[in-house]
């Protein structure tokens, strides 16, 4: 009892079992007490031994301390819905989905999907597109080309940039990824002569074009000698081509025209707003040679209705058009002035994208020199066959995957064009 009375310090061991000596301390000198004889021993004080941590340490504490990015990673896992009560519940994620946005995240680093099947290929696209790991500058082009090198025309089958010419400044590697494209549109793009892009069109990647739009592009004839000098000389790049439009180009003469007559399927030809000398003379050469008739009502194929993107990447083209617009949005330190200029009354210059209009009206005024081969009925509407021909192509695309391998690696055996080559290509 006197011991109880003149306690005023006592420490705990951590062990349940084990719970060491006990100090007393009474009148001002510290005692210990041995609980198994119950003596007493004098004893002068130790110090505290040193401790890393305190005693309210524990490992538990550290892992709540993780960081949102992990904590959302964790969450993720995890679909979130309410029941009708209010409730919140939550349900796990298949394996599939987890795996497939894992996948989707690391997409630029797949070596190859050649072999892989479509439909879950499909599905990755979609994840990674959601993503937009396709509009990343460096890794989205390596993962497009994955793709486009596995499944060709169902990635994109068509492909509309009419008024987009910032959109292929941009992506130009991006668009030129794309093989087997059976429609282009690059109508009042202002491309000119001396392109990249225009170009690419000789390449046997796209070889398979059969719909090409080249509406008010600043083109001449040097420009249509270089575009078609492949198929005139080696019988190889747009000699599928059924549908040409090349109006709204006044620098394409006569002499151009004749550069036409290699294309031997055309079915469809418009030549209206070019800078013809004698049109009756390029008449009959277009239909003695080709086998082209001079419609003398417009043509719907021409009336660029039907052009549209379609394929996997629709939406990633729609992705790449948002990011251009925004970047070239006009900043907010400019719109006081806009209101300044608008206040005083005076105008204010036009930044927007310079349609066809004026163009077509040139057009209208010259007179309609469309063609179509009378062979082909319903020539202005192909685009719903090939609309058609491509979900067929999707249903049997297993069984014509092996023979795309075999056209692909024959194409490859072909020694690609040097800089002497298109040279000497020119010159014909």
């Amino acid at each position: 009892q006197k011991w109880t009375r003149g306690m005023s310090y006592c420490l705990h061991s951590e062990s349940h079992w084990d719970t060491g000596p006990i100090y007393v301390r009474e009148n001002g000198k510290l005692h210990v007490v041995n609980q198994g004889a119950g003596g007493v021993q004098n004893v002068t004080p130790k110090t505290r031994p040193f401790r890393l941590f305190s005693r309210g340490f524990s490992v538990e504490l550290c892992m709540n301390r993780e960081d949102d990015r992990a904590r959302r990673q964790r969450t993720d896992h995890f679909i979130f819905t309410y029941t009708k009560e209010g409730n919140l519940r939550y349900s796990a994620k298949s394996l599939f989905s987890l795996v497939l946005g894992y996948i989707s995240d690391n997409v630029d680093h797949i070596d190859s999907l050649v072999g892989f099947p479509e439909q879950i290929a499909e599905k990755l696209f979609s994840a990674a597109e959601a993503r937009q790991k396709f509009t990343e500058p460096v890794t989205g082009l390596r993962a497009l080309q994955k793709f486009t090198e596995a499944y060709g025309s169902l990635v994109l089958c068509s492909l509309c940039l009419r008024n987009r010419y910032l959109v292929i400044s941009e992506k130009l590697e991006e668009i030129k990824s794309f093989r087997e494209l059976t429609c282009l549109d690059l109508s009042c793009c202002k491309l000119g002569d001396e392109h990249e892009l225009l170009e690419h069109l000789t390449k046997e990647a796209l070889s398979s074009v059969k719909r090409l739009l080249l509406k008010d592009n600043c083109l001449s004839d040097a420009g249509l000698r270089r575009m078609t000098a492949p198929v005139r000389v080696l019988k190889k790049g747009l000699e599928n081509l059924l549908v040409l439009d090349l109006s709204c180009n006044p620098k394409i003469t006569d002499v151009g025209i004749g550069y036409l007559l290699s294309f031997k399927k055309l079915n469809c030809l418009d030549i209206s707003g070019t800078g013809l000398k004698d049109v009756n003379a390029v008449i009959k050469r277009i239909q003695m040679q080709i086998g082209l008739v001079h419609s003398q009502v417009p043509l719907k194929e021409f009336d660029h209705s039907n052009c549209k993107t379609e394929g996997w990447a629709e939406q990633t083209v729609l992705q790449w058009e948002q990011a251009v617009m925004e970047a070239t949005k006009p900043q907010d330190n400019l719109r006081s002035r806009t209101a300044a200029l608008h206040f005083y009354g005076k105008t204010h210059r036009i930044k927007e994208v310079v349609k066809c209009k004026l163009v077509e009206a040139e057009t209208k005024a010259s007179g309609n020199l469309q063609f179509y081969k009378e062979k082909v009925q319903n020539c202005h509407l192909p685009l719903k066959k090939e609309v058609a021909g491509s979900h067929e192509l999707k249903n049997n695309k297993k069984r014509a995957l092996a023979e795309q391998e075999r056209e692909r690696t024959s194409k490859q055996k072909h020694l690609c064009l040097t800089v002497e080559d298109w040279d000497l290509l020119n010159t014909y």
